[in-house]
C-alpha cells in the first residue's frame, strides 16, 4: 500500500521465483486493467479490488482506451453506449447521455449500471488473458494491450 506501480511490479518480480507454482497467488487491492495484465505476467492468479465500484461512484467507465468520465458535459446529449462493442446490459440498453444524467443527479441506478459495465469489462479482460495463456500468447497479448491502454493514476 502506497508504493508506486514500478515498485509493486519490482516486488512481484522478486517474489515470483520464491513462491510455489502449485499454489494460488493472491494480490489484494489491485484492480486497474494494466495491473491485472502485469500481475498475471508475474504469476498472480487471484485479484480483488473495489476499483470497478469506486470508478462507478465517481461517474467513470472502463473502456479499451482508458476510462470515460461521464460527468463531463460533452456526454450530455450523447446517444451512444459507453462502448459500442460491449455486450453488457448497460451498454445494450442505456446511452452515455442517460448515464451522465443519472450520475449528475446522484441516482443510485447510475452507479449500479456503471458498476455492471466496469465488472463486465474486467471479466472480459480476464477471459482474454486466460485465452492467451491457453494459446501460449500471453506476452504478445500483454504487449498489445499495454501499448493501447493508458495507466490509471
Amino acid at each position: 500500500v502506497g508504493e508506486t506501480k514500478a515498485e509493486m511490479y519490482a516486488t512481484l518480480d522478486l517474489m515470483d521465483p520464491l513462491l510455489p507454482r502449485d499454489k494460488p497467488r493472491y494480490l489484494m487491492g489491485v484492480g486497474a486493467p494494466e495491473d491485472l495484465v502485469n500481475g498475471v505476467l508475474r504469476g498472480i492468479d487471484i485479484f480483488d479490488c473495489v476499483l470497478p465500484t469506486r470508478l462507478a461512484r465517481h461517474g467513470s467507465a472502463l473502456v479499451l482506451g482508458g476510462r470515460l468520465n461521464l460527468r463531463n458535459a460533452k456526454f450530455e446529449r450523447d446517444a451512444t453506449p459507453i462502448d459500442e462493442s460491449c455486450t453488457c446490459s448497460t451498454c445494450t440498453h442505456f446511452t452515455r447521455g442517460y448515464l451522465r444524467h443519472l450520475v449528475k443527479a446522484n441516482e443510485i441506478l447510475g452507479h449500479m449500471l456503471l458498476t455492471t459495465h466496469n465488472l463486465h469489462f474486467l471479466l472480459n479482460l480476464m477471459r482474454q488473458i486466460r485465452k492467451a495463456i491457453r494459446q501460449g500468447t500471453l506476452q504478445q497479448f500483454a504487449t498489445d494491450f499495454l501499448a493501447h491502454y493508458p495507466a490509471i493514476k
